[in-house]
């Protein structure tokens, strides 16, 4: 019987150490060959014309609102569940946040509570949409919405790396998509990186600018830029961990359906729905248990070897950082979903004797 089970397991092998190496002997160290193939591969799983690396999650938001001209005066609506790097660059930027509450079920934005939200303001520019925990949110109804009101559409899909809704992935509905290869997403590059998506020529020629000091393709500085650049190794490990992620999706998926047949008659607990027009690709596994049981409930599991997460604690806008600059807000669902939510141990990894044991426990807890 399992008697430890980690909440994360990334996997980087052989293979990926070799392509590593390579790169390192090779002395093309950046703005080489690898990062243009992960580009080209990642463009083809997210169905977009585009793909442009960049240094991380953050950067590819924070790139993807300059794109847009984002600035001062602009009102940005986000979710209120949400990680910070969703609202930060919109702060980094002088726009200003308007947070969004969720859908109780899906854990994301609610196109009802969008739609109220934008009468409220005076110079509605973007939504941002997060595909929280690798399940698409209601990207139909947002786009109906964004049309009417003339608003761009970035999907932080950081979470959420070859999730589709009806049929056609996430990072290819908005005008830009965001994706992060921090070490414990879907897929890593051995490190920090990021890529946007799009099928807008003018934001990629813009965009491969900003990463790179501004410069253009004949190398002048005709944007304002910084160092937004993916390097090299990381692009090769990038291009062997894509080839796994399929694999990895459906052992996620399996594990997920695992977790929902063993712990649907616990009561006390509600588990991730699921949709039939969203493919769910589990970058967590968040479950609800009473608030006041939280911190036990998870010492319970520690106890017996189980490692689990909080995602995330606070509702966005709670943040000193961010309350400080924008004020209070209160948005109900955001705030009950993150004083209940703990994350249990997802990955591809996870043994069926593991998936068993986290269940035990868990059941054992509230029993």
């Amino acid at each position: 019987m399992a008697d430890e089970v980690p909440f994360v397991d990334i996997t980087i092998d052989e293979e990926m150490i070799s392509e590593a190496e390579t790169v390192l002997k090779s002395g093309r160290l950046v703005k080489g060959p690898e990062c243009k193939a992960l580009e080209n591969s990642f463009a083809n799983l997210s169905s977009t014309d585009y793909a442009v690396g960049v240094s991380n999650g953050t950067a590819a938001l924070l790139l993807s609102m300059k794109a847009l001209n984002i600035g001062e005066g602009d009102h940005v609506f986000v979710p209120g569940h949400t990680y910070f790097a969703t609202v930060s660059p919109v702060l980094e930027l002088g726009a200003e946040p308007v947070f969004v509450d969720i859908d109780p079920d899906r854990y994301t934005m609610d196109p009802d509570q969008l739609n109220k939200a934008i009468t409220r303001v005076e110079n509605p520019k973007a939504v941002v949409v997060t595909h929280m925990h690798g399940q698409p949110a209601e990207i139909d109804s947002i786009l109906e919405i964004a049309d009417e009101y003339e608003l761009a559409v970035i999907e932080d899909a950081a979470q959420a790396h070859g999730a589709t809704y009806n049929g056609q992935p996430v990072g290819s509905f908005g005008d830009l998509g965001c994706f992060s290869f921090y070490p414990t997403k879907n897929m890593t590059v051995g490190g920090d990186g990021g890529m946007i998506t799009t099928n807008n020529p003018e934001f990629t020629t813009e965009i491969r600018a900003f990463r790179n000091h501004g410069r253009n393709e004949n190398g002048k500085h005709t944007y304002l830029g910084l160092n937004h650049r993916l390097d090299e190794i990381k692009a090769a490990v990038g291009q062997k961990q894509l080839k796994h992620l399929p694999d990895w999706t459906q052992a996620r998926r399996d594990a997920a359906s695992q977790y929902d047949e063993k712990l649907r008659n616990v009561e006390e607990i509600s588990t991730p729905e699921k949709y039939d027009q969203s493919t769910h690709v589990y970058h967590h596994y968040p479950i609800l248990v009473p608030a006041n049981d939280r911190e036990e409930f998870r010492a319970h599991l520690d106890e017996h070897g189980i490692g689990t997460g909080i995602h995330y604690e606070y509702a966005v806008y709670q943040h000193k950082a961010v309350r400080d600059r924008v004020g209070t807000t209160s948005l109900p669902i955001s705030e009950e979903i993150c004083s209940r939510t703990v994350s249990l141990p997802m990955h591809p990894q996870l043994s069926e004797e593991d998936i068993r044991y986290v269940c035990k426990n868990v059941k054992g807890y509230f029993q």
